[in-house]
């Protein structure tokens, strides 16, 4: 037996339900954190009535959490910042250097950093070089995070630095976006406050059916797609085993069989320092306008219409 609740991105509410489904008694908890720091203390309630928990997508800072669900997160960095490097073939660049900004995710949100720093770790040795410049100076996470992941606010944060940095025609040549929500506003304020060259290299993650658009236009290059259908598959079989009392380790990948990858990962997440926590990491994919059809629509995950657009799959 399942029983769904639904927070509406409120944390106060995700709070009440899962003390409710505490109280109702479940054997486990699958929780996809709102605020990944927010639920210590409903986390330590589950545990003291021994109720295991599943972080879902987003780590919970809670040592109650017996295992993480998610994708190589600090890989969807690493994707972004490789296809910037590959894109313009910086590394046969020479004397040619090239400007970009950063736009990062929600600090709440324990994910956000690790898309920010595989992107930045990747680009860094161009940063160092020189080649690639970031005019605003604006380079650490706080700096460039964007609360709530929110579009208006990625908008507004763009079209100060343009306002300030780039209003004399300084080109600017990448922005690195680390979702689809803040590269919807990115995109939009230079369309609308940009003097320059609009051929901006502009990254994103999750293919959100607008940006998706966006990449068809060849406004948006690129987005980092993570199948999260697959992410549930995992998360029903880890909880079949949990609940039946077998040992979970990676022996679980080759039992289940699944037909897409997932590696067993017990070093990159901690609930608190020095608290390993064990967790099941999937792979993202690199989509851009050349493999829609390939990366998207032929697996069954979106549907395309005879103009080129891209719509969820139902």
């Amino acid at each position: 037996e399942v029983e769904l609740t639904y927070s509406d991105n409120e944390t106060d509410r995700q709070v009440n339900d899962i003390q409710n489904l505490i109280s109702d008694g479940v054997n486990l908890l699958v929780v996809a954190a709102i605020d990944g720091e927010a639920l210590n203390t409903v986390m330590d309630e589950a545990a003291d009535a021994g109720i295991p928990v599943i972080a879902y997508d987003r780590l919970i800072k809670s040592d109650a959490v017996s295992y993480y669900i998610s994708f190589d997160n600090y890989t969807v960095g690493t994707l972004q910042g490789q296809y910037v490097i590959d894109t313009l073939d910086i590394d046969n660049a020479g004397d040619k250097t090239y400007n970009i900004e950063f736009t990062a995710g929600d600090p709440a949100d324990n994910n956000a950093g690790y898309f920010f720093n595989g992107a930045y770790e990747t680009l860094k040795p161009y940063l160092d070089a020189g080649t690639l410049n970031v005019v605003s100076g604006q380079t650490d996470f706080d700096s460039v995070a964007t609360p709530a992941w929110d579009t208006q606010t990625a908008l507004e944060r763009m079209q100060n630095i343009l306002a300030s940095y780039y209003a004399d025609g300084t080109q600017l040549d990448v922005a690195l976006c680390s979702n689809d929500s803040t590269a919807l506003g990115v995109t939009q304020a230079i369309e609308s406050d940009y003097a320059g060259d609009n051929t901006v290299l502009i990254t994103g993650q999750d293919g959100d059916e607008a940006n998706l658009a966006n990449i068809v236009d060849g406004k948006q290059s690129m987005t980092v797609y993570k199948a999260v259908a697959n992410e549930a598959v995992v998360t029903l079989d880890l909880a079949k085993a949990m609940l039946a009392g077998d040992t979970v380790d990676e022996s679980l990948i080759e039992k289940s069989g699944w037909d897409f990858e997932c590696a067993y990962d017990t070093e990159s997440y901690e609930t608190s320092e020095g608290n390993k926590c064990p967790s099941f990491l999937l792979v993202p994919t690199v989509v851009t306008k050349d493999n829609l059809q390939e990366a998207l629509v032929d697996p069954g995950y979106y549907t395309m219409d005879d103009d080129g657009y891209l719509h969820p799959a139902n």
